[in-house]
């Protein structure tokens, strides 16, 4: 009954937040928002901030679980490096914002505003296929852990394993890298959130960039309670399916948008159809009445289901004894 008082209360907070966040825009819009605005429109980029942040701090809780399974109450000594490492990660992740940030202001003395955007888009559209990664889930995710532990693993036997002579030395060796493990763990997340938000933030600005993160982080911080204080099983496995079924949708909108922007540069070309889309459906959607974005957008809407039925018929398939150990993660 408690675990289950759990889970609503936290569904319930994350139904609460997106609430606020459309209630937030409607009265700094003064209650009418304007969906014909150039580029997506606040609301839109800060619920896509939201999800993809959420998503990839889900994934980041997920390794790290698995990383420290059974050392919070048998080898306590072992992972506060891991945590240190992790929060050394999130501090790199907050330099590399800021270095990007530097890098576009830049560029954009040489380079015009539209090929920066189009850029920008297309390098977050490859970064969105890696995080959504239905097709290459055994190597991106799966392998991901398994590499994780196998390090885990070889550090810890370092340490118990070295003669009283050279204790000192391989002890020092070994928890400098479980540092590193706890920073790659946050830092290979973090990284791809930096780069995907850019094209983001050029579109609806830095502050509604933040506001998104904000949320997304108020959501992982609620999630990693659960996990590591209070040690409850959460339905790991439905939420990963909502939030990549939430990723289709803002992959499918962001797919729309950047053939617009590389059309806007002048990097592709713009053929229209006599068919009257109201504005309102490209501001929201990235619906445009030309054949390139609808074009592209049935390929990625093709890719995206194919790729998840191709992930189901490859789980079904028989294997061999798997190596992944992930303990203290119940996906159920």
């Amino acid at each position: 009954m408690k675990s289950t008082a759990l889970r609503t209360s936290l569904v319930c907070l994350a139904g609460a937040l997106v609430i606020a966040v459309l209630v937030w825009q409607a009265v700094t819009a003064a209650g009418n928002p304007d969906p014909t605005a150039h580029g997506i429109s606040p609301t839109a980029g800060i619920i896509d901030t939201a999800v993809l942040v959420y998503r990839e701090g889900l994934e980041c809780i997920l390794v790290l679980s698995a990383v420290i399974a059974g050392l919070i109450r048998t080898q306590k000594v072992y992972w506060k490096p891991i945590a240190g490492g992790a929060g050394i990660g999130f501090a790199a992740t907050l330099v590399t914002w800021f270095i990007l940030v530097g890098i576009l202001a830049l560029a954009a003395t040489t380079t015009s505003e539209n090929n920066i955007q189009a850029f920008t888009g297309l390098l977050a559209i490859v970064v969105l296929l890696i995080v959504m990664n239905w097709f290459f889930h055994r190597i991106y995710w799966t392998g991901w852990i398994s590499f994780q532990n196998r390090k885990k693993k070889e550090l810890i036997h370092s340490i118990e394993s070295a003669g009283d002579d050279r204790m000192e030395a391989v002890k020092s060796v070994a928890y400098k890298g479980l540092v590193v493990l706890g920073f790659a763990s946050v830092y290979r997340e973090g990284f791809e959130v930096d780069i995907f938000l850019q094209s983001i933030r050029l579109q609806v600005g830095t502050a509604n960039v933040v506001l998104g993160t904000a949320f997304g982080l108020v959501l992982i911080l609620i999630t990693g309670y659960f996990t590591f204080i209070a040690h409850q099983k959460l339905p790991y496995k439905r939420m990963l399916v909502f939030t990549g079924i939430m990723l289709g949708v803002v992959f499918e909108i962001m797919v729309g948008e950047q053939v617009n922007e590389m059309q806007l540069a002048n990097w592709i070309p713009t053929h229209t159809f006599g068919v009257n889309i109201p504005a309102w459906a490209g501001t929201w959607f990235s619906v445009f009445n030309n054949w390139e974005t609808v074009i592209a957008q049935i390929i990625a809407a093709i890719f995206i289901i194919g790729s998840y039925y191709a992930a189901r018929m490859e789980r079904f398939k028989p294997r061999g004894k798997t190596t992944v150990s992930t303990a203290a993660v119940s996906t159920e």
